[in-house]
C-alpha cells in the first residue's frame, strides 16, 4: 500500500511529460509533431537546466524554426542567435553545428521525417544508433528522452532509463539492480503492479527522471 501511494504522488506531481508541456502532439505521430519533439530533445539533452532548454526552444517556436528545412534557411549565426536568445549560450556553437548536421542528413536517408527512420530500424537498438547516427553530438541522453515520450506510438521506442531516473528509482526502493536494462524491467513490473489509472508507463519514467533532478540539486546544496 506504501509503494502504490508513493507512486501516485510521484506520478501527480513530477509526471508531465515534458512534450505535453511544450505543446507538442506526439501522439498524432505527424512528422512535423516527432520533429519538433526532436528538436526540443537534442536541447534538453544538453547539461543544462530544464527551465533554459523550454525557453530556447520557444524561442525556435517563436522564430518558426521547427522543421528541418527552416533550420537549414537559418544558417549557422542565424541559429546561434534564436540559442542566445533563450539563454542557451554556453552550447550555443555546438549545438547550432548540431543542428545543421541533423537538418541535412534526415532527408538524405528518410525524406527528412524521424516516421520513415524509424520504419527502416531492425529492433529498438537499432533505432537508437540510426538516430544517433543523424549527427555528432547526438548522444544517447539525447535519444532516451526522445524515446521516451513515444513509447505509446513507436514498438521500437524502449530506451534504458537515464541514471538520474536510475538514481531516484533506487532511493525509492523501486530497484536494487546494476545493469540499465534490469533497471528498467523492475520499473516495468512496480508499474504494472501500481499503475495509476488514467497514466501511462511514460508519466512514471518521467516523474523519477524529475525526482532525480530534485535529488541531484539537494545533494549539490549539501556538499556546497
Amino acid at each position: 500500500m506504501k509503494r502504490a501511494r508513493s507512486v501516485k504522488k510521484l506520478v501527480e506531481e513530477f509526471g508531465e511529460t515534458y512534450s505535453h508541456l511544450l505543446g507538442i502532439n506526439v501522439l498524432s505521430r505527424e512528422r512535423s509533431e516527432i520533429f519538433k519533439w526532436f528538436l526540443a530533445s537534442l536541447l534538453f539533452g544538453a547539461r543544462i537546466s530544464e527551465s533554459i532548454a523550454m525557453k530556447t526552444y520557444r524561442e525556435f517556436e517563436k522564430k518558426g524554426v521547427l522543421s528541418p528545412e527552416k533550420i537549414r534557411d537559418t544558417g549557422w549565426d542565424g541559429l546561434v542567435a534564436i540559442l542566445d536568445e533563450g539563454g542557451y549560450v554556453r552550447y550555443d556553437y555546438k549545438t547550432a553545428t548540431k543542428l545543421l548536421e541533423v537538418a541535412g542528413n534526415l532527408p538524405k536517408g528518410y525524406q527528412g521525417d524521424l516516421n520513415i527512420l524509424y520504419s527502416k530500424a531492425i529492433d529498438e537498438r537499432d533505432l537508437e544508433k540510426k538516430l544517433m547516427n543523424l549527427g555528432k553530438g547526438v548522444g544517447q541522453v539525447t535519444v532516451a528522452i526522445f524515446l521516451r515520450d513515444l513509447r505509446c506510438i513507436w514498438e521500437k521506442a524502449d530506451p534504458l532509463p537515464t541514471s538520474l531516473t536510475v538514481e531516484a528509482a533506487r532511493s525509492l526502493g523501486f530497484t536494487k539492480e546494476i545493469s540499465d536494462e534490469k533497471v528498467l524491467q523492475d520499473l516495468k513490473c512496480v508499474w504494472d503492479e501500481f499503475k495509476v489509472k488514467g497514466k501511462d508507463f511514460i508519466q512514471f519514467e518521467t516523474a523519477l527522471l524529475r525526482f532525480g533532478k530534485t535529488l541531484r540539486r539537494k545533494k549539490k546544496v549539501s556538499k556546497s
